[in-house]
């Protein structure tokens, strides 16, 4: 039982790995950039989250959804300033650029709540599950954190498939130029995905920091580092490809913890995804892109 249950918690944490990794590989698939400060939202949605109901009295869910509402503001507002102004720009700035807007929300969450740890109240209430006589026990963030991974994915993969915005998406992602000779709106078409990507990730925040209630402002960035390996690993820029990774990841992680050493289990990660990429340097579900001359 034990395998078991280090197999589901190895689930339900790459559920919070795939959540973050869908806001990843949206904006590269999109935008074809990497927002290395996407981690540093969830922090955000954390600490929006651990005032609005520790420190104001809110109810969770209450607390949950002003969270979402600050960190997709925020996401707009990073892409308008930060981000627009490179669009033509080499990736290399682009790159620079999007950790210095890392380091920025980490000290200003430092001025603002200071280095100590603070305790995150659950945003989920929900009781535990008992399988085979009680000798397998699942928690309820667990639970609610899988299902959340699996309806998230779900409903962005038809909304994508299935909106007009959605297919504006497509078509930006596809070809840019094209995309804006076809009257798309460029510009709209990336505020949109950053604002998706940014209220997912205040929503795996919320459960991040529900399944390991410490919240600094620095909780966000190995999370962070974790889920652009599982878009990665998934294959960047692919939805399915984010949340395979991001569960695979999350397996790994939790059974290298258990069976073989807590200390090496991030090496372990990485190492596996450097044998991923070297047998397959797309990805599991990536696709090869051909560039025309």
């Amino acid at each position: 039982m034990s395998f078991l249950s280090y197999l589901i918690n190895g689930i339900s944490l790459g559920s919070v790995y795939a959540i973050i990794a869908l806001g990843y590989t949206m904006v590269y698939g999109i935008a074809r950039m990497l927002n290395f400060a996407h981690g540093d939202i969830i922090m955000v949605g954390g600490f929006v989250i651990f005032t609005m109901v520790s420190t104001l009295g809110l109810p969770p869910l209450a607390g949950v959804l002003v969270a979402v509402i600050a960190c997709t503001v925020l996401g707009v507002v990073i892409e308008r300033v930060a981000y627009k102004p490179l669009r033509g720009a080499s990736s290399l700035a682009v790159l620079i650029t999007a950790i210095g807007v890392s380091y920025l929300l980490q000290n200003v969450a430092l001025l603002i709540f200071g280095s100590n740890a603070r305790q995150f109240t659950s945003v989920v209430n929900v009781p535990s599950l008992k399988l085979a006589g009680g000798a397998l026990s699942i928690s309820g963030v667990t639970m609610v954190t899988i299902i959340s991974c699996i309806v998230i994915m779900v409903v962005l993969t038809t909304f994508i498939n299935k909106t007009k915005v959605g297919q504006a998406m497509l078509a930006v992602s596809e070809d840019t130029g094209a995309a804006t000779l076809m009257g798309i709106n460029v510009n709209s078409t990336i505020a949109i995905t950053f604002a998706i990507g940014s209220a997912l990730a205040a929503v795996a925040g919320a459960l991040l920091c529900s399944a390991y209630p410490s919240l600094t402002p620095y909780t966000g960035s190995m999370p962070g580092i974790k889920a652009f390996v599982a878009a990665v690993f998934g294959g960047i820029g692919s939805i399915p490809g984010a949340f395979i990774g991001g569960v695979l990841l999350g397996v790994i992680e939790n059974l290298s913890k258990a069976y073989i050493s807590s200390q090496l289990s991030d090496a372990i990660v990485f190492a596996v995804l450097i044998v991923v990429l070297l047998v397959r340097p797309t990805g599991i579900l990536g696709k090869k892109i051909t560039e025309k001359v």
